[in-house]
């Protein structure tokens, strides 16, 4: 499989990339080979497709769902007692909506912790995406759970490892709500088969200001006590951190997963550190979190508000938008050890293509400022992952039926 993308716009130079398989084969000029498909890139600009360091997929079935809550109400009201009656199909279904918009918002592999992590990665594998797919490991401390969770986890990795796109890892929810037995035993699995690690960490105030009363130590210094903190622990949210976490967290070349957009709707009340994070030299990525806690899975929205909360606590110099879009870019790419980021020879093919002869990218002294500040998702025209076209001219194919289906189960899910 090849493609040969001709007269796109590459670093404010119009010129060709050859696609062979999954690598960017060849840039250059007036370039003819054989190929198999062609894309007229005229007006068009070429970039990294995007990478989604924490999300939630098939919650799309909570869109709008109980809305405008506190974080633990809105869990124990609203998400806790519904997630119980979920089952493989539902999530199926509500992962491949979320797949689908997504691709079109340009982002082609998604860190994902949710149950029923099979139908994820069905969707995935159907839809030709990346992902790093993560059960949901809870035991509350109780045993025979953790026994569960482990037997699961184990049958989850020896099923999918191998499998193209997709790679398995361990999502511990949180360190209060998984057992220090139970994360001694996701750290060893962990470097016995060199897996990622997904968790969230330091999300609220309540939960820093009850660990820290129960066990005199932050959840951040908790995790160093157990071994865990390294370059294959990616850690969501990390706003309640002290500067001795920061310290710890680079030290240990922890990667973090910002979600300004769901820690804003959820309130966690506290400016995200980035600040002290990027002088310390700790790698920062960008997720969206799940639906029901954000809305939409716009990589767009959320470097906008990303970039803007930084220069509304600090100054306008603050997360410029380079740095912002290396965050959803080569940042990610860095933290899940994938060959992207970049449009070069070598690199892996997963791609977008931006239509600018839309208003919002009109006039264009800055691409990049205005990917961050003045683009939304429709810019996007075509999305390529691993060398294949998942969207062109707006189009995936098959997306009436992901509708269609994620409609009418949702409609049954939730009533």
């Amino acid at each position: 499989m090849s493609i040969l993308i001709k007269n796109v716009l590459l670093d404010d130079t119009s010129t060709d990339v050859f696609i062979v398989e999954n690598i960017i084969h060849q840039i250059g000029t007036d370039l003819n080979p054989a190929t198999d498909h062609i894309i007229d890139g005229t007006d068009k600009a070429i970039l990294p497709s995007f990478i989604n360091a924490h999300t939630h997929s098939a919650m799309t079935h909570f869109r709008g769902f109980g809305d405008d809550m506190p974080l633990m109400e809105w869990l124990e009201k609203n998400i806790w007692p519904n997630e119980i009656r979920l089952n493989e199909e539902l999530v199926y279904a509500g992962a491949k909506l979320a797949c689908l918009e997504m691709i079109k918002s340009g982002i082609t592999f998604f860190n994902d912790m949710y149950w029923f992590p099979r139908g994820v990665a069905r969707a995935v594998s159907d839809i030709g995406m990346r992902a790093l797919v993560n059960a949901v490991f809870i035991d509350l401390n109780d045993s025979e759970k953790a026994r569960e969770q482990i037997a699961m986890n184990e049958e989850l990795y020896y099923e999918l490892k191998g499998r193209e796109r997709i790679h398995v890892g361990l999502g511990p929810h949180a360190v209060y709500t998984v057992s220090e037995s139970s994360l001694l035993w996701i750290k060893d699995f962990a470097e016995t088969h060199d897996l990622m690690i997904h968790i969230h960490l330091s999300e609220t105030e309540q939960e820093v200001q009850d660990w820290h009363d129960k066990h005199c130590v932050s959840p951040v210094e908790y995790l160093h006590r157990l071994g865990l903190l390294s370059p294959r622990l990616v850690t969501a949210h990390c706003v309640w951190v002290t500067d001795k976490d920061i310290d710890l967290l680079a030290a240990n070349g922890v990667n973090v997963a910002h979600n300004p957009i769901s820690n804003m709707k959820l309130s966690v009340n506290r400016h995200f550190p980035y600040t002290k994070f990027l002088d310390a030299g700790v790698n920062i990525c960008l997720g969206t979190d799940g639906v029901g806690s954000n809305n939409n899975l716009s990589m767009f929205d959320t470097m906008k508000v990303a970039a803007l909360l930084q220069k509304h606590h600090e100054t306008p110099e603050t997360l410029p938008a380079t740095e912002c879009f290396n965050m959803a870019t080569i940042n990610g790419y860095r933290c899940f050890d994938l060959p992207g980021g970049e449009v070069k020879e070598g690199m892996l093919a997963d791609l977008i293509l931006v239509d600018l002869n839309l208003p919002e990218m009109i006039p264009c002294h800055h691409l990049i400022s205005n990917m961050v500040y003045s683009a939304n998702a429709s810019v996007v025209d075509t999305t390529i992952c691993n060398g294949k076209i998942l969207m062109q001219n707006r189009k995936v194919m098959g997306e009436e039926e992901i509708i269609y289906q994620a409609r009418k189960t949702a409609k049954q899910f939730l009533g």
